[in-house]
């Protein structure tokens, strides 16, 4: 469909006005919001995923190309909506209490949006109660946890451990990533998945949604 290859590279180039105008042809050409979501903003998202993954592309293009998916998501939202189209499945991510650098985080945010999940961002500074409490509350699948902080990795076994103790372990997964971190720290608070970058994360998030 030709409309949405164009939709898929005006986001690719981080057009927004392109990509909004395209939204706004393909809606009133009747193709479906799930049609233009998937092969149109999602298709040209997944692009600059792998671009940046092979560092072919950098920060600022993602971001541009994040903004390009936001101006056609505003618009599909209300329809989706509508057509009860359901989300790849919730996901509550967030930087650990005591630590305030939230770009990889914001990324991970961005990039998880732009496969198809919700996303629901805490923000930075958030205690391990506020993980646990809202992934209960939303219902969501996985909790994405980051840090820079050495200082401040302790938290992330405090959510571990408090799932455990509300024996929501296996229904909420957890998900760690941030410089200090290591698969073995991972692996040592019982965390199911660590992430090295944003693309890696979509990875192991949509792995986690499977299981």
């Amino acid at each position: 469909m030709e409309i949405l290859k164009q939709i898929s590279e005006a986001l690719q180039k981080g057009d927004d006005e392109s990509v909004f105008e395209l939204t706004r042809v393909a809606i009133a050409q009747n193709l479906s919001p799930k049609d233009i979501l998937d092969n149109g903003l999602i298709a040209g998202m997944n692009i600059i995923g792998e671009q940046f993954k092979k560092h072919e592309i950098f920060l600022p293009e993602v971001l541009l190309a994040a903004k390009a998916m936001y101006a056609g998501m505003d618009q599909l939202k209300p329809l989706l909506i509508k057509e009860g189209i359901e989300s790849l499945g919730k996901i509550v991510i967030g930087t650990v209490h005591g630590d305030l650098h939230d770009i990889g985080k914001n990324l991970v945010g961005i990039m998880l949006k732009g496969a198809g999940f919700e996303v629901i961002d805490l923000g930075k500074d958030v205690t391990a109660e506020k993980f646990v409490e809202t992934a209960h509350k939303e219902n969501a699948k996985v909790i994405g946890m980051s840090a820079l902080l050495t200082t401040t990795m302790p938290v992330m076994s405090k959510v571990t451990e408090l799932l455990k103790e509300e024996k929501l372990n296996g229904k909420i997964k957890t998900i760690v990533g941030g410089a200090p971190l290591s698969e073995e720290f991972a692996h040592s608070i019982g965390a199911d998945a660590y992430a090295y970058d944003a693309a890696k994360a979509v990875e192991c998030v949509k792995l986690l949604m499977e299981e």
